[in-house]
């Protein structure tokens, strides 16, 4: 007999193209408010409850005890049948009452017409196994209150008490606390709606501000209003917004001058490549040897030009990038390793080394590329067979200086305040060779480590070029 293969029926799921929309903040702060106070309504309910149930509950037994006590302790008794009743069991006013034996019939000739319930407990007193009972009997919503009667052994008095108007006062007090719980939990809601429109206002600001940076580009701060947390996350972010514009303004001002720099050297080459691609063509005139070989040299210098200044800006948009992480420098050794490079292409020019061990937190590489730009500018302006000094010292104040001095004509003093400026090159300097952004990329390296680049005058009447940078001995 083959049994019957049952395909797995495919479950189809209906993309309606949009994902869950989460709650707002101020939705969840909203519910978060009437959460909490829904549940200390509820705890403080559920204890009020909880007090007075048993609280009226107690009073009802207290009261049995009392009536019972009473008909015990009362000294008028009255001899029936047998049995001797005290004469205040006549004055019970709501209670039933009844006089058992163990097997729960009445000890009465003729029982009460409103008897009490009586069960097993009731009857475990009549009969001595227990001193008392007090519970609550489900059938007939009545207290019953068993105790041993004292006038006659294996008897037990047994009296009942209707729970209606406890009960009913519960129901009244459960009513009362759901309607103060519900309006607490309304009031609380209504609260947080006000607290949270109150207090999410600056971040509507600030995420209207943030939405209208990103669709116009405009990064001017956003106003600050307080003291309060989100005034120091508005002041943040205006820190933010600050270094942003900057960083443009950076990029702008290095476009800018690369795009002026970039043209002098370009529209040359253009000029030399078109001459000599003029005197190739037939029945152009041509040109002698002397003059092809002066536009081979021109063309050659131009590109170096261009390699050095291309190089320059690559190395300029690397210092602008946000700080990797230092490592621990010996300055000494950086400054050694640039000596080693302006050495094979110095020449003539010797170096009066003294350095003094310093110890930095910083860019290995950025520091020597610093240190070899002073060394390159001092060459470059040193007549030959002269001599570069290069000294390096601690000043006492937690920092040290590298001094690099030439022997060259010196610095004017209209040039001091901005030979460290991108692309600026003094009148001196325009006959030279050189992209004018050496001494910026000095300027940057030292900004860059915590320190400060600086000129003067050097007592050999050249220039003295100091990189000064924060450290320990080393």
């Amino acid at each position: 007999m083959s049994q019957a293969v049952t395909e797995p029926v495919p479950v189809i799921r209906v993309d309606n193209g949009s994902a869950p929309r989460r709650m707002s903040l101020r939705a969840r702060v909203t519910l978060l408010a009437a959460a909490c106070v829904a549940g200390v309504l509820a705890l403080v309910s559920l204890g009020a409850y909880i007090t007075v149930y048993n609280n009226l509950y107690q009073q009802v037994d207290d009261e049995l005890i009392q009536q019972a006590n009473s008909v015990i302790n009362d000294p008028q008794v009255v001899q029936t049948g047998g049995l001797r009743i005290p004469t205040y069991i006549t004055r019970l006013v709501d209670v039933r009452f009844d006089l058992i034996v163990a097997d729960g019939t009445s000890a009465f000739e003729s029982a009460p017409s409103m008897r009490p319930p009586i069960g097993l407990d009731e009857r475990e007193v009549a009969s001595g196994q227990k001193t008392s009972s007090i519970r609550t009997d489900q059938n007939t919503d009545s207290r019953v209150l068993a105790v041993p009667y004292r006038y006659q052994p294996g008897v037990a008095l047994v009296l009942s008490q209707p729970l209606d108007a406890t009960k009913q006062t519960l129901r009244e007090l459960a009513v009362v606390l759901a309607l103060i719980g519900g309006g607490g939990i309304v009031v609380a809601a209504l609260a947080g709606t006000a607290v949270a429109r109150t207090g999410l206002r600056p971040v509507e600001r600030l995420t209207s501000a943030t939405e209208h940076i990103a669709r116009t580009g405009d990064l001017r701060p956003i106003p600050i209003s307080g003291d309060d947390e989100l005034a120091r996350l508005t002041h943040s972010f205006n820190t933010m917004l600050g270094a942003v514009a900057e960083s443009q303004d950076r990029q702008r001002q290095l476009v800018a001058d690369a795009g002026h720099e970039l043209r002098t050297p370009l529209t040359s080459l253009r000029t030399n490549l078109e001459l000599l691609l003029s005197a190739s063509r037939s029945g152009a005139p041509s040109l002698s040897e002397k003059d092809r070989a002066e536009i081979e040299t021109d063309i050659k210098a131009q590109l170096d030009e261009l390699t050095q200044l291309i190089g320059d800006l690559v190395e300029l948009a690397r210092q602008d990038e946000p700080r990797t992480a230092f490592e621990r420098v010996e300055l000494v050794e950086v400054v050694e390793r640039a000596l080693d490079r302006a050495r094979r292409r110095a020449g003539e020019i010797e170096f009066d080394v003294a350095l003094q061990p310093w110890v930095v937190t910083g860019d290995a590489g950025a520091l020597e590329r610093a240190v070899l730009n002073l060394l390159d500018n001092a060459v470059k302006f040193s007549p030959p067979e002269s001599r570069v000094r290069v000294r390096m010292y601690p000043l006492g104040d937690g920092t040290a200086v590298i001094e690099v001095a030439d022997s060259g004509p010196g610095i004017a003093d209209e040039d001091l305040p901005r030979v460290f400026d991108r692309f600026y090159r003094s009148s001196e300097a325009r006959t030279l060779p050189g992209s004018g952004l050496g001494l910026a990329i000095v300027k940057q390296a030292a900004e860059r480590h915590g320190g400060v680049a600086y000129a003067g005058r050097a007592p050999e009447g050249g220039a003295l070029l100091n990189l000064r940078l924060p450290g320990s001995p080393g």
